[in-house]
């Protein structure tokens, strides 16, 4: 009885990680319809609901997050320690090589990654920072949303992140506060650069069901997103960066936001990989480590504070 509750509550809190049952299946190598049936055959040992079903989504009850509050943490040590007699240390002493960019890298890998090399001294991780992470020649790309090639496997290791425009008081106090976006235009428009061969550049605004692309121009381009925040608090005129990077400066009064209403949100950060049958077991390691990180994640990710 206690393999089959164990086996249960893995299946259980695989799906209320994924939030749906479809991933969790494909995640645990089941059908759905099998999966179902394990989690209504556990919610009847235990006389709870885990589970609210609706068509759009899966969201755990009270009793189902008091579960996961209490036993997930469990359930991971042993795993852990189980994994220790099946994962010679010979099998992580590897290079992982990932591409990302330097948003992704202090977004969540320098934090994640580093409670691996903690966990696993053993494993060496290389990273390159790129405006437009690829996959060739690395083992993993960190990359916004999972729209890949078809033999890649995409795993969100973020939630969805709300892209943000801003300028300094400055900046604002000597031009006209942008109304709508064709007004983004009369402005200089601080430039974050994904390919060299870019020469033309628009970002992309919505407002409900209303979606336009503004062709913006401005005197300064960068490939990576710290210079971008820099010279927005510089006062050079207007930038679009992620919201958990504007938050410090935001609460600071040293930005302000522009066109609230016509912010956009782009998937999350998602860790892509070639699509095998077994990973290597360092690959593994850090796909696990970005995933489920051993911290509670914090509301926000600000890179740093302003003074």
């Amino acid at each position: 009885m206690a393999g089959y509750i164990y086996r249960d509550i893995r299946a259980f809190l695989t799906v209320a990680h994924e939030r749906s049952f479809t991933r969790a299946a494909a995640r645990l190598g089941v059908s759905q319809s099998a999966l179902s049936h394990t989690i209504k055959t556990l919610e009847t040992r235990l006389g709870l609901r885990l589970l609210t079903r609706t068509t759009r989504s899966v969201t755990p009850t009270e009793a189902g997050e008091r579960l996961i509050q209490r036993v997930a943490p469990r359930l991971s040590a042993i795993d852990e320690e189980l994994a220790t007699f099946n994962r010679p240390q010979n099998m992580l002493a590897v290079t992982v090589r990932l591409s990302a960019s330097d948003y992704a890298f202090h977004r969540i890998l320098r934090t994640r990654l580093s409670h691996l090399r903690t966990k696993y001294p053993e494993i060496k991780i290389e990273i390159t920072i790129e405006p437009e992470p690829f996959a060739q020649p690395y083992d993993a790309v960190i990359s916004f949303g999972a729209s890949i090639a078809k033999e890649m496997t995409a795993l969100r290791i973020t939630p969805d992140i709300r892209m943000v425009l801003v300028a300094a008081p400055a900046w604002l106090a000597s031009h006209p506060q942008p109304e709508v976006p064709a007004d983004l235009t009369q402005h200089d428009c601080i430039i974050l650069r994904s390919r060299v061969q870019d020469t033309a550049f628009s970002w992309e605004l919505a407002k409900n069901d209303q979606r336009v692309l503004v062709q913006v121009k401005g005197r300064w381009i960068f490939n990576c997103l710290h210079p971008v925040v820099d010279a927005a608090v510089m006062g050079d005129g207007i930038a679009c960066i992620p919201e958990d990077t504007a938050a410090p400066w935001l609460a600071s009064g040293a930005l302000q936001a522009v066109l609230t209403d016509w912010w956009i949100t782009l998937p999350g950060l998602h860790i892509c990989y070639a699509s095998r049958p077994r990973l290597s077991p360092a690959l593994a390691s850090v796909v696990e480590a970005l995933r489920y990180p051993a911290e509670a994640p914090p509301a926000a990710y600000p890179d740093s504070a302003p003074s």
